[in-house]
């Protein structure tokens, strides 16, 4: 598929006289393929926004090149504007208007029709209460409100930041199903957010940032299978035998982190060799159960952030005595 976004080496440094200069980008990387939703993740001051604006021509990189749908920008910028939506931090329109006046004014600036008013309307879910004024709306319903702002040019690219911020679960998976509606439209999104869960479902690829560095890309099931290993929780029928349990699977090779009530192991390929080595020694297993890390996972590790070893959120795969591999 042709590239919509590529980034190569971007470097962006702020200077600051009391502070002394901070890299925000330092030789970041991106591609961002036609006709999918890609997900741009990065912890709090990582480069995420910086690369947004920069990408947008709202601020100026010191390095690197950019493309959009093929131009070079911010040079060509002009040629391609017209054909990109965006949303990049918090959106603000004025309180007294109402959403219908706000978008037909935008539509007027934009030499967009006005029908196109009540159709972005409908695809937000906000139809019904277009006439009422935005400071009675809630933080969801702004949300929704700036993508429609940002649909009304019918774009090829549509840039969002943080779009389910504020809305409830039912609202995240209303704009869940709109971003695919959209791709399957022949629009591409970049989404950047930090409901990771929402991201491992919704999204084709993925390329977290950290430190202004890029450290994963990929399809999100590629990246997951690329940055994260299988663990093994293990109950025993007398938690007494933990110990001396932990003991053996450690002379064998296993890494083990003993809580409580479990022991967690990595290293281990064939789960069920676990119950063939405890039981010769008269230990006998009453779980067995494969644990896979989420894009969550993953994404702690690579950003720097991961919790202590056996002690990260996990997804269950198996909660039996025969695991499948």
């Amino acid at each position: 598929m042709a590239a919509v976004i590529e980034i190569q080496g971007l470097r962006k440094t702020y200077r600051s006289l009391r502070r002394g200069p901070r890299r925000a980008l330092d030789g970041f990387d991106m591609v961002v393929e036609e006709g999918q939703v890609h997900g741009f993740l990065g912890p709090n001051g990582s480069g995420k926004t910086t690369t947004l604006r920069t990408l947008l021509g709202l601020i100026s990189a010191n390095d690197g090149s950019m493309t959009i749908l093929g131009r070079p920008v911010p040079d060509a910028l002009p040629e391609v504007a017209g054909r990109i939506g965006a949303i990049v931090e918090s959106p603000q329109f004025f309180p007294h208007f109402s959403a219908k006046d706000t978008l037909s004014l935008l539509a007027d600036a934009g030499g967009v029709a006005q029908t196109r008013v009540d159709e972005v309307l409908e695809q937000v879910g906000l139809r019904e209460r277009g006439k009422e004024r935005v400071k009675t709306y809630s933080l969801g319903m702004k949300q929704r409100l700036a993508v429609a702002s940002a649909l009304l040019k019918h774009p090829r690219l549509l840039i969002l930041d943080e779009p389910a911020n504020g809305l409830d679960p039912g609202g995240i998976r209303e704009m869940r199903d709109l971003m695919r509606s959209l791709v399957e439209l022949g629009m591409t999104v970049v989404l950047s957010s930090h409901i990771l869960s929402e991201v491992q479902q919704i999204c084709d690829e993925v390329t977290i940032i950290s430190l202004g560095r890029r450290v994963a890309a990929g399809p999100v099931g590629e990246v997951l299978a690329r940055h994260s290993a299988v663990s093994v929780r293990v109950r025993m029928e007398a938690a007494a035998d933990l110990p001396t349990a932990a003991d053996l699977l450690t002379a064998e090779g296993v890494t083990v982190v003993t809580h409580p009530d479990h022991l967690m192991l990595t290293g281990v390929d064939k789960p069920a060799w676990v119950t063939r080595i405890l039981a010769d020694r008269g230990l006998y297993v009453s779980e067995l159960a494969s644990i896979t890390a989420d894009l969550e996972d993953v994404f702690l590790e690579l950003t720097g952030t991961a919790p202590v070893p056996g002690q990260h959120r996990q997804v269950d795969q198996s909660v039996s005595v025969e695991v499948a591999a």
